[in-house]
């Protein structure tokens, strides 16, 4: 082929940016479009302005919100821009009233009460790291089943950890079960460290977002003087693909014209889904395979709706969100009397979270559906830039003055759904998203397949939805497509490496060689 690679990039989130961004690494083979109906780069990775007279910071991140350690990509690109995550000891709140609730600061009456069952939980873990081929792609509801697991255990305690962990919602019975084995038995992607007495004994260091309007604004403005050319609020239809490459006609619904000119067809060299895989087969119509058919159908997609809100009361209603000494089991060790000590003093904030109880991720189950959840976040608590703005050593604002999430799962079981409750005059922002559920047929059918679709007809295929659903995933995927087309992987840390390489070997069935760009 003569001259550069033309290469079309369908979706600007995280996945689209990636990919885009490594190949601009290599201005001199190829020329990069990316094309987005929406209008903003970022995808999910938004945030929102705040009063911060009012509010205590002048920013919220109102989808992706952080991560933990194994985001190295993620973070490469954050400090390539100038942007810095921030470490938070992370502490969580499970349920609500003495016979519901459990968390990772102190022990409760309900770690008690099921005492026996954390310990076999311990014990089904090593069966399930053993007979990972079997057991690991079961799902969890079957697992729970199988070894006899009480409902009031599973309900309360297993499927919110899982929920919170993958953000997987009311879809976590159905994920596979390797999934919970690797949430704390994993030596690198581990979130927990497993205790037979109180199930989690730790507050694991995750890590909070820059602001990620102000970031992806940056990562944009950047490739555009690289010469990417990033068309926001446009449409796409896909007219052919084929020998002579892949023919695409554009709509832009806004006043930015390309510098190619508002061209009625344009031919592309080779062509980059990073938008979700419904989408994608919707763009592709006709012109899908059947094997990309089977793929991309398997991928099943949930809406969910996120309120942003200020209503400390309706918040306190539905999660524990501060300490309760009628929640404290027994003091009954040297451990649990620390834990306990800890939690009780006065609230004081801390670069990296606080001392004492400040929960900022919550689930409660549904009296009426014990299965289903509702998930929350404090923002306040949780966000860095809150605690910038209040000081170290200083005790929190009070509640009324926090910045709450409430998160509705599944738009087909508004029913359970308690919005409503919410004060009109404190909702900040309502925002619907579309996520896909991690059962367990996600990795018998698509995880697997995604090699036999990847890199035919000219498309490759980048987004969380092939794995996990993580931004470090998005990212990942988009430079594994880049790497596909010729671009070089640029080697920064050992783990971020290997995770990249088992990537790449899953997803399109290609070992990556240390040192070299794949050869096209």
């Amino acid at each position: 082929m003569t001259g550069k690679k033309k290469v079309l990039i369908i979706g600007a989130g995280a996945a689209g940016m990636s990919c885009a961004s490594t190949l601009a690494n290599h201005p001199e083979i190829f020329d990069v479009t990316i094309i987005d109906t929406d209008s903003h780069t970022g995808g999910q990775a938004t945030s929102i302005a705040l009063d911060e007279s009012q509010h205590g910071a002048s920013w919220l991140n109102d989808g992706v919100q952080g991560g933990s350690a194994i985001f190295r990509h993620t973070f490469r690109f954050f400090r390539s821009y100038g942007y810095e995550p921030q470490p938070v000891k992370l502490q969580v709140s499970f349920g609500k009233g003495r016979n519901n609730f459990w968390t990772n600061v102190f022990p409760s009456a309900l770690v008690d009460h099921h005492s026996r069952e954390i310990k076999k939980l311990g014990r089904v873990l090593k069966f399930i790291k053993y007979l990972m081929p079997l057991l690991g792609i079961m799902p969890v509801k079957a697992i729970l089943k199988i070894f006899r697991f009480s409902n009031d255990f599973s309900n309360k305690m297993v499927l919110p950890l899982l929920a919170l962990f993958l953000g997987t919602g009311n879809q976590t019975p159905n994920v596979s079960s390797v999934l919970l084995e690797r949430l704390f038995d994993d030596p690198q992607m581990r979130l927990w460290d497993y205790d037979s007495d109180t199930l989690l004994p730790n507050l694991p260091l995750m890590y909070t977002f820059p602001n990620l309007s102000n970031f992806y604004g940056d990562w944009a403005a950047d490739l555009r003087s690289k010469g990417v050319d990033i068309r926001m609020n446009t449409s796409v239809a896909i007219l052919e693909r084929g020998k002579k490459g892949v023919v695409i006609h554009s709509k832009s619904e806004n006043t930015y014209i390309s510098s190619q000119g508002d061209n009625p067809t344009e031919t592309f060299d080779e062509l980059v889904f990073c938008c979700p895989a419904d989408e994608a087969k919707k763009l592709l119509d006709r012109h899908a395979t059947w094997r990309e058919k089977y793929v991309l159908e398997g991928v099943k997609f949930f809406n969910d709706i996120t309120i942003t809100h200020s209503d400390a009361n309706y918040f306190q209603s539905i999660f524990e969100a501060q300490y309760d000494p009628a929640l404290c089991a027994q003091p009954s060790t040297k451990k649990r009397e620390d834990q306990i000590s800890f939690a009780e003093q006065q609230p004081v904030c801390q670069k990296d979270g606080w001392l004492g109880f400040r929960p900022m991720y919550f689930t409660h189950s549904f009296v009426s559906d014990p299965d289903k959840i509702e998930m929350g976040f404090d923002c306040t608590n949780y966000q860095h830039q809150f605690r910038e703005r209040l000081g170290e050593g200083l005790p929190p604002s009070p509640l009324e003055k926090h910045i709450f999430q409430t998160i509705y799962l599944n738009d087909q079981q508004k029913d359970l759904w308690t919005w409503n409750e919410i004060e009109p005059s404190k909702v900040i922002a309502r925002k619907w998203w579309h996520q896909f559920g991690h059962r367990w047929q996600h990795y018998l059918r698509v995880v697997p397949g995604m090699m036999f679709i990847n890199g035919q007809n000219r498309t490759l295929y980048a987004g969380s939805w092939t794995m996990v659903n993580m931004h470090e995933i998005a990212c990942i995927s988009g430079i594994a497509a880049a790497y596909q087309l010729g671009a070089a992987y640029e080697p920064f840390d050992d783990f971020a490496e290997d995770f990249f390489a088992k990537y790449l070997l899953v997803c399109h069935g290609t070992r990556y060689k240390k040192g070299k760009a794949k050869q096209t």
